[in-house]
């Protein structure tokens, strides 16, 4: 094969590659990103032979300034990981939940609505608190809430440092967004089932402790935490409901690549939902457990869900506009 042949047979393929790289180069998104690192090993092959058959320095030196770009966008690519995070926090995150609105309202009130119910219904009749709760939960209730004495003592009875109750939040709160999130695979009846039941046992918990324990005790500890907490079960809940979309409703597709797809479409959620949950078990094991005036933790409650509502509203909107 002569120069000439080798140059007219690959040309296509190389245009193809440089006009990849040119919008890679220009930022933004470019659905065929994926394709970059196929295409760049081809182009390193097409330069071997060109060097080892010797066909020319025209057609190497192109190849080589090629390689060359491509090496410097997929090395620049690695290097933004940072930035990548910082985008997916104050853009990509917050649209996601938007996109999802009908989602995100669904799982609020499944989980919202009993948890209401049960609170207030423990004014009324404490029965069905206490059938809830059972005895173990309701021994654990006012031991912890007692009052703030008892509450620090059995905190610091239970772990024994601020780094072992994060630790314990940390593996508690995953594992229920996780069993949230996998009950989508049952067609979204596991999700809703795993959000009703958080929020009757957590509003039975609530209520029993306005009934028989030290509110006080009880509020202040769960105002610092409570808006990433139960903000990342929520978005555990809608990613788990993405997929049980899917389940039930492939379209065109069939169930097994409609879920594969949906899965892509629900991952931003799955880290946020990550985020929020690692955020929620640093504030509950370094903030909530702390002998700090009652005023100074309300005040930061009621400031983590003033901030989270006008995240979620406006984050990321500049850059929509902008596109």
């Amino acid at each position: 094969m002569t120069s000439g042949d080798f140059e007219h047979k690959n040309q296509a393929r190389w245009l193809e590659y440089e006009r990849l790289v040119e919008r890679l180069e220009k930022g933004g998104v470019v659905p065929e990103a994926g394709q970059m690192p196929q295409r760049f090993r081809e182009l390193c092959v097409d330069l071997s032979l060109a060097e080892s058959r010797m066909y020319g320095a025209r057609v190497t030196e192109r190849l080589n300034a090629l390689v060359i770009r491509g090496y410097e966008v997929i090395y620049r690519t690695r290097r933004g990981g940072w930035e990548k995070a910082l985008s997916f926090v104050t853009t990509e995150f917050p649209r996601t939940v938007r996109r999802e609105w009908r989602l995100f309202w669904l799982c609020n009130l499944v989980f919202w609505v009993p948890f209401f119910v049960m609170m207030i219904s423990a004014a009324y009749d404490i029965r069905w608190t206490q059938a809830m709760l059972g005895p173990d939960g309701m021994v654990s209730m006012e031991q912890m809430y007692g009052g703030k004495e008892e509450q620090i003592a059995h905190l610091r009875s239970e772990y024994g440092s601020n780094f072992m109750m994060f630790c314990f939040y940390i593996y508690n709160n995953v594992a229920i967004d996780f069993r949230i999130f996998a009950g989508g695979m049952a067609g979204g009846v596991g999700t809703l089932f795993f959000l009703l039941f958080n929020g009757l046992s957590m509003g039975a918990a609530a209520g029993y402790v306005n009934h028989a324990c030290n509110p006080e005790s009880f509020w202040t500890f769960v105002c610092g935490h409570s808006s990433f907490e139960l903000l990342g079960m929520i978005v555990s809940g809608m990613a788990g409901m993405r997929l049980g979309l899917a389940v039930l409703r492939p379209g065109r597709l069939p169930r097994v690549r409609a879920l594969v797809e949906a899965s892509k479409q629900a991952l931003p959620l799955i880290y946020g939902a990550a985020l929020l949950t690692g955020l929620a078990a640093v504030v509950e094991g370094f903030w909530s457990a702390q002998e700090i005036p009652s005023g100074v933790k309300y005040a930061f409650g009621i400031s983590g869900w003033i901030l989270h509502t006008v995240y979620f509203l406006l984050a990321g909107r500049e850059t929509t506009n902008a596109a």
